[in-house]
């Protein structure tokens, strides 16, 4: 980990406010933000900071944006309209957050209640939320600014339409269910991740600003997702997560495979995939492929000493996912 990363473990890089990034072809731009948030230093940081936000948590402030400055001239390579319509499908995934923490807090508790509570809080013994999880304080600010970019960029206010979270489904296989639901949980992240990284190298100003605060924070979530779950459950293999992810596997797989089918289908809805020039389409896969190799090449580096380090030693009871 870097000196400045330990004193200043909230701080990123800012190539992406360089000349050469504002003259830089898309593909160029979208490899710049990469290696400049997606760094292994920024992910260790991020994953190593999870235990102090167990004991002292901590919301990320966000720095100061010239909301008035942002402007539809700020759009770089992509039509305004499509942009405004991916904003639109953003803001529908994004308001919903209370839903989406509630259920991962249920998963969670039962085995990990710690990281239970840095999800969706804690409830008392009637199951009223008496305190927000740090996910909920961080995600919950992404809806408001995304409508506030719409408006600033159309001149209208949208009025969101949320879907409803699939809610909380146990089995009688606590370790699985959690299994299934945190690869769905990291799944959305990643995406999320990609698109706002996407959406920032067609985008400059203000603009470029917000959005790099909406990465920031996905990064940092999805970071310590898929961190914990290589803590939770060390000896799940590779095979493992594709067959969860297709629907393969276990007793469950006709639930999995409608979850994940599903979300790919309603993202590429509120998306309004169709819509795209061929040129958008073939950077964004081009970003997922490119994001997902990062994340691949440091989670293969993290050693089990390490992690055990890092978030405390892996109870004894707890088995792989196989």
């Amino acid at each position: 980990m870097t000196q400045l990363l330990l004193l200043h473990p909230l701080t990123y890089p800012q190539d992406s406010h360089t000349p050469a990034f504002e003259t830089a072809p898309i593909p160029r731009r979208l490899t710049l933000l990469i290696e400049s948030y997606l760094s292994v230093d920024i992910l260790n940081d991020r994953l190593q900071d999870l235990s102090q936000q167990f004991q002292h948590p901590q919301p990320r402030p966000w720095q100061p944006i010239d909301w008035d400055s942002i402007n539809p001239s700020q759009i770089r390579g992509i039509d305004p309209l499509i942009f405004l319509a991916i904003l639109a499908g953003s803001i529908d995934t994004e308001t919903p957050i209370r839903g989406y923490t509630q259920t991962s807090r249920q998963y969670l508790e039962p085995l990990y209640p710690q990281m239970a509570r840095f999800v969706g809080g804690t409830v008392n013994d009637q199951g009223d939320l008496v305190e927000l999880g740090l996910w909920e304080k961080e995600e919950r600010q992404h809806s408001p600014a995304l409508q506030r970019l719409y408006t600033q960029l159309s001149g209208l206010k949208l009025m969101p339409m949320p879907h409803d979270p699939r809610s909380y489904e146990p089995t009688n296989s606590p370790h699985r269910d959690l299994f299934e639901h945190g690869l769905h949980r990291v799944a959305t992240e990643y995406g999320a991740t990609c698109l706002y990284l996407w959406l920032m190298a067609h985008s400059t100003g203000a603009l470029h600003t917000v959005l790099a605060e909406l990465l920031i924070d996905e990064i940092n979530h999805m970071t310590k997702f898929w961190g914990f779950g290589r803590w939770a459950y060390p000896q799940t293999s590779l095979l493992t997560v594709l067959r969860t992810l297709v629907g393969t596997s276990w007793g469950g797989a006709n639930r999995q495979r409608s979850r994940f089918s599903h979300t790919l289908q309603r993202m590429m809805e509120v998306l309004h995939w169709e819509a795209w020039s061929i040129p958008n389409k073939l950077t964004l896969l081009w970003t997922f492929a490119q994001v997902l190799w990062q994340l691949w090449r440091w989670s293969r580096s993290l050693k089990t000493e390490q992690l055990n380090c890092w978030l405390g030693a892996h109870p004894e009871s707890q088995g792989a996912a196989q």
